[in-house]
């Protein structure tokens, strides 16, 4: 396992689900754990210990509302993590914020503890972000990484004369 993915909340899944669905493209074997930083801090310390005597080099954490999740995984990792805030989501009620709450409480960490944060909602750029993390030290995920960017240009070029 080279990344570990870990959730807040159930209700976390269809977005977080985007972004292992990244690292499924690139062949990059993943773990995911849906583990609440408020609610379960030793099971969360356990898990980040499991998964470091694992061999895992990255991890990605998605949370919302004060989303300490990433935070707190920070403060009990070297690895790099990756944060990406989400919106709250309750059927038929907002919090109001759309995840601006959970984007400033992860990008907002204090010295020495850094969490690279992405958009709100965007796991699909925090598994980006961890493939090309991993393709410093993988040449393989290198090369998909390069493949994938030269189909992007070549796509976005096709695509660029239209008739008006």
């Amino acid at each position: 396992m080279k990344v570990a993915i870990f959730l807040g909340s159930k209700s976390d899944l269809d977005t977080m689900k985007k972004g292992a669905d990244v690292l499924k493209e690139f062949g990059i074997d993943y773990k995911s754990y849906v583990i609440s930083a408020h609610r379960a801090g030793d099971l969360l310390v356990k898990t980040i210990k499991q998964v470091e005597a694992e061999g895992c080099e990255v991890i990605i954490a998605g949370a919302g509302l004060s989303a300490a999740l990433p935070g707190v995984i920070a403060s009990r990792t070297v690895l790099p993590v990756i944060g990406v805030p989400l919106e709250c989501i309750n059927p038929g009620k907002s919090n109001g914020l759309a995840g601006m709450d959970a984007l400033l409480s992860i990008v907002m960490m204090p010295p020495q503890i850094p969490v690279a944060t992405v958009g709100i909602g965007n796991s699909k750029n925090a598994a980006y972000l961890a493939a090309q993390i991993l393709s410093i030290k993988y040449p393989e995920i290198r090369e998909k990484l390069l493949a994938f960017r030269a189909k992007m240009t070549a796509d976005a070029e096709a695509g660029c004369n239209i008739e008006m």
